[in-house]
């Protein structure tokens, strides 16, 4: 007897909603912006590059946040002073990254979609996303309370450290995908 949850994923992935995407992943990725992304030799290097380094002010101004949640760095800083004057760098290269990764992602959409390490940092940066929202939501409700002590409460500490290995696995993924694209 197969599992009723199986059926329901077989329904799905033989219905109209995944004929949809894969109509949808197969328009961009026979686009002219994929065909050059993918023939210029260039462009992909470049657009990679633009990727790279976002993710580097990504991930650097989280950490600076982190790090103080952890009480490791700028602790004479509120936290609340801190988050303001970083978010916007965050936020500024997230969605740089976003875009650019967009873009490297149609040039070979059904290879990206095949990498295991591809999917697992989709879920990994949504797992990061949702430890954001979990943090603003309970432990920052509270900030004027706590947001000058040097070390924050448990919860917000487990927070910049939680937010800290989700985006070294982010990064470890990525970096992994171009080792194991296959190629056809």
């Amino acid at each position: 007897m197969r599992h009723p949850v199986r059926r329901t994923l077989d329904r799905l992935h033989a219905g109209r909603m995944m004929s949809y995407l894969q109509d949808l992943i197969a328009f961009f990725e026979d686009s002219g912006i994929a065909d050059s992304i993918r023939e210029n030799d260039i462009l992909f290097p470049t657009i990679e590059s633009v990727h790279v380094i976002a993710i580097c002010l990504v991930i650097g101004s989280i950490l600076v946040l982190d790090l103080r949640l952890l009480g490791f760095a700028s602790t004479n800083r509120p936290v609340g002073r801190l988050s303001r004057a970083v978010l916007p760098v965050t936020w500024g290269a997230f969605a740089i990254a976003v875009s650019s990764g967009f873009l490297l992602f149609i040039s070979n959409a059904t290879k990206y979609l095949a990498n295991g390490y591809f999917d697992a940092k989709l879920v990994l940066i949504c797992a990061a996303g949702l430890n954001m929202i979990v943090f603003h939501a309970i432990s920052a409700k509270d900030l004027p309370q706590w947001e000058k002590q040097k070390s924050p409460p448990l919860r917000a500490r487990i927070a910049g450290a939680l937010s800290i290995l989700l985006w070294i696995a982010v990064v470890a993924c990525g970096r992994w995908i171009g080792f194991t694209m296959q190629v056809l």
